[in-house]
């Protein structure tokens, strides 16, 4: 008996190891980086203007008894690209949006802008990521509802598809 339960062990093991990978190919686990600012005020940061004309981004900025929404993009982020009409969309329905701009150029910013529409009011230049890392944000396009008091709400990684407006909105009425 006990040489036939060591032919069987092997066999056991290897389909144990089969159905765990199996288990987690199925169900992978959530590759986001979620902030940690969620619930906390915002973090101490100054981006400067991104463009001649228009308003840097700061932290004195945010919690000026209305929500904001700060968007972190680039312009020469693909789904940045995507996330563009969705944003007008906001805007179009009351949601202020700020923005700061991550390793870019004005050049580059102005055209993307011109091309894809700007719904920011204001556009913070961050050329080495510090806002970015402040907020605990890992990538672009990320966004963040600050609240009126200057306590960030709500985090959404990636682009905001048409089909999550609803729960931005959401977020957005829940920060007022």
């Amino acid at each position: 008996m006990s040489r036939r339960l060591w032919l069987i062990v092997p066999l056991l093991i290897f389909v144990g190891f089969v159905a765990a990978a199996a288990w987690r190919l199925a169900a992978p686990p959530d590759s986001n980086i979620r902030s940690r600012m969620v619930g906390r005020e915002a973090p101490a940061f100054a981006a400067g203007p991104m463009l001649p004309g228009r308003p840097g981004l700061a932290t004195a900025d945010l919690g000026q008894g209305k929500p904001r929404l700060v968007n972190f993009f680039a312009s020469w982020c693909v789904p940045c690209i995507a996330e563009a009409p969705v944003l007008l969309e906001l805007q179009k329905r009351g949601v202020a949006i700020d923005a700061v701009a991550l390793r870019d150029k004005p050049e580059d910013v102005t055209e993307f802008l011109a091309r894809y529409g700007d719904p920011f009011g204001a556009i913070g230049d961050d050329p080495v990521g510090e806002a970015q890392i402040a907020f605990g944000s890992s990538g672009v396009p990320e966004s963040f509802i600050v609240d009126g008091q200057g306590i960030v709400r709500y985090q959404h990684i990636g682009p905001i598809a048409p089909e999550q407006v609803a729960e931005v909105m959401a977020e957005w009425e829940k920060a007022k």
